[in-house]
């Protein structure tokens, strides 16, 4: 945990605002379920091409786990957030409007490569897996990298 985190929101009882805490929700899920699942996704080829494995069913178990992973941290910090300030627990301004579209445009940036990507491999003939497991990585990618933008943004503020 960064010493900024630590002494601005545990020892001054300043508390993130709402979208701050949901960025924050996000970018922990991503980082923990993208390893996750591709273990899993090794764990299943067991040594074999990754390509006979059965992926669609695990990913899509994946992705909507880690919405609803995200859903719940998110509610449960805000819950917590709430009960230490009410009156500011899910309240935002213009910066937060600013910064969301900030991080918006990174996360587009991202999803446009990947989008290359999966044309390129559609142009050479690549299995359907790394068409998709391709767009699922830039999807991960893009939520991981918009989500350090705008953190970074709340604590060092937009330039």
């Amino acid at each position: 945990m960064s010493r900024i985190f630590y002494t601005r929101v545990f020892t001054q009882g300043v508390v993130m605002v709402y979208e701050e805490r949901n960025v924050w929700a996000g970018l922990v899920v991503s980082v923990v379920a993208m390893p996750i699942y591709v273990l899993m996704m090794l764990q299943q080829a067991d040594g074999g091409p990754l390509t006979e494995v059965d992926w669609v069913p695990l990913m899509l178990w994946w992705i909507g786990l880690s919405i609803v992973a995200t859903i719940v941290l998110s509610l449960a910090w805000g819950i917590v957030a709430g009960l230490r300030e009410p009156d500011g627990a899910g309240r935002s301004d213009v910066r937060d409007r600013d910064i969301s579209r900030m991080g918006g445009r990174v996360e587009q940036a991202f999803l446009v490569i990947a989008g290359l990507g999966v044309i390129a491999l559609c142009a050479v003939g690549a299995d359907v897996f790394w068409i998709a497991h391709t767009m699922f990585a830039g999807f991960a990618v893009s939520a991981v990298v918009g989500s350090i933008a705008r953190a970074v943004a709340y604590r060092r503020g937009l330039v």
